[in-house]
């Protein structure tokens, strides 16, 4: 296996484990309206990638189709070098049966702009339900891992508490907790304090920057957040019209970038 003073041939890169995520020749189009037209990038195991520009450049719908919630148009993704939702055989796109796409499925999580937590359900209940029905945890076992979930958030106390017995600062951060008793390979976060009200946007922005800080996890981000992009991320895409116009590592994008597109954006923006 090649180690880190391994010089880079070709050799020694064939042997390099696949992209977390590889978008390859995506389309995705909606009714005649095309979001997404040839669209390829990587993501590599454990990187944080923040997607910025304007609303409907496709930012989100790059999440969408990650957790299966749209249909792919045209193109592959790949999670670990594994179709997502088609593969190619014989030269032919094969679309695979539910079962497979819910295996590679299983390894995504993703917080949403508006939580989306079962309202008739506890805390408690609103995290270990997946866990227990869709890993086949026993409830000891999720309920444990909730608890100790909840305590990193800082909201064990309201354990028994219903969603709407919490601020929304408080249900964001749920929703987070309740994402990662997946133990997912791949968190996907979607305008996660476009809901909040500005007091609050600081506690859910602290518990991200912790898990990105204390986990290896591969994290795909769409916010107007700046700041938060260029503390957590270590790379910035910047989309328009479905394209991927210009990355950069964040340090670089925010202060110098380098399409005119990104600039006004930016300037727009900050």
């Amino acid at each position: 296996m090649p180690t880190d003073s391994t010089p880079t041939t070709e050799a020694a890169t064939s042997t390099d484990p696949a992209p977390r995520i590889e978008f390859e020749d995506v389309e995705k189009k909606f009714g005649k309206t095309t979001v997404l037209k040839d669209l390829n990038f990587t993501i590599g195991r454990g990187e944080r990638v923040t997607l910025i520009g304007p609303s409907g450049s496709g930012k989100t719908t790059i999440l969408r189709l990650l957790m299966t919630l749209e249909d792919l148009t045209d193109g592959y993704i790949w999670v670990d070098g594994d179709p997502l939702t088609h593969d190619r055989r014989d030269g032919k796109r094969v679309e695979l049966k539910p079962k497979q796409i819910a295996q590679v499925r299983k390894r995504i999580g993703m917080v949403f702009q508006q939580f989306n937590l079962f309202p008739n359900m506890s805390v408690l209940d609103n995290i270990t339900e997946a866990p227990i029905h869709v890993l086949g945890q026993s409830k000891d076992e999720a309920k444990e891992n909730a608890l100790t979930l909840l305590d990193r958030v800082g909201l064990r106390n309201r354990a028994d508490a219903h969603p709407t017995q919490l601020s929304g600062g408080q249900q964001q951060r749920v929703a987070i907790a309740r994402a990662l008793a997946m133990d997912p390979e791949i968190l996907l976060l979607d305008e996660v304090t476009s809901a909040l009200d500005p007091e609050l946007v600081g506690d859910v922005l602290g518990v991200l920057e912790d898990v990105a800080e204390t986990t290896d996890i591969t994290m795909l981000i769409v916010t107007h957040e700046m700041q938060f992009a260029r503390d957590v991320s270590q790379r910035v895409m910047m989309f328009d019209g479905g394209q991927i116009v210009e990355e950069a590592p964040p340090e670089e994008m925010f202060t110098r970038p380098k399409n005119e597109r990104t600039q006004k954006f930016l300037e727009a923006i900050i």
